[in-house]
């Protein structure tokens, strides 16, 4: 091996994608087809789409931009569905979330906490079935930006505290950032010269008191 070593040729310089593209359309269901099984995108229907196929998971593109990525399903005739893929939709037709195959995906994934089932009945408690799912669908919303488990920590918190509004739950998940904010404030140093002493008020209280000459 040492002696075929110095024969061999050179590794090559650039990497080639390990990947099966291919350009399906999205369907009335939101979903794309990769051979046999159906993946949930973002995308509306009659959406041309670039899919590559790797050999763990599935990447969805749309204009050179990833819009969707799923674990590949090595089982046949399967629907791979991202609750997140259909806020939108739900938004409008809020009545659809209960029974939706998206919320049932997630729960088997264990992605929707009880938690989750807990803040639902109590917003819809509060402000009636249609307000409370949509405020329930505002706060999913909040996990393409904070993440999964910085949503779970702050529904929780919410809870426990007692409190059950979406407004509350965005505040609580911003207060990390707003915190770290105030800590990253520079020190003024040699611009403390420039400080200068609050004005007293009372000189003027006298001037006011002055009675004027006629």
């Amino acid at each position: 091996m040492i002696a075929e070593r110095v024969h061999l040729l050179p590794l090559a310089e650039h990497g080639f994608q390990l990947a099966e593209i291919s350009f399906p359309r999205t369907d009335g269901l939101g979903c794309v087809r990769v051979r046999t099984n159906l993946y949930s995108v973002p995308a509306r229907p009659g959406r041309t789409v670039e899919v590559r196929l790797h050999p763990s998971w599935v990447e969805v593109r749309d204009e050179g931009c990833q819009i969707a990525r799923h674990e590949r399903c090595y089982e046949r005739h399967q629907q791979v569905l991202d609750l997140e893929h259909y806020l939108d939709v739900l938004e409008r037709k809020p009545g659809a979330l209960a029974g939706s195959k998206p919320l049932a995906a997630w729960r088997q994934r264990g992605l929707w906490p009880g938690s989750y089932d807990r803040l639902l009945e109590q917003l819809i408690g509060r402000h009636g079935k249609q307000s409370g799912t949509r405020q329930m669908i505002e706060v999913l919303a909040l996990i393409k930006q904070h993440g999964h488990e910085r949503v779970r920590a702050a529904v929780e918190e919410a809870l426990a505290a007692g409190c059950s509004d979406a407004a509350a739950i965005l505040h609580l998940i911003a207060a990390p950032d707003l915190a770290h904010a105030r800590s990253t404030l520079s020190e003024l140093g040699e611009l403390s010269r420039f400080e200068r002493p609050l004005p007293v008020m009372t000189v003027y209280d006298e001037l006011l008191s002055r009675e004027v000459a006629p």
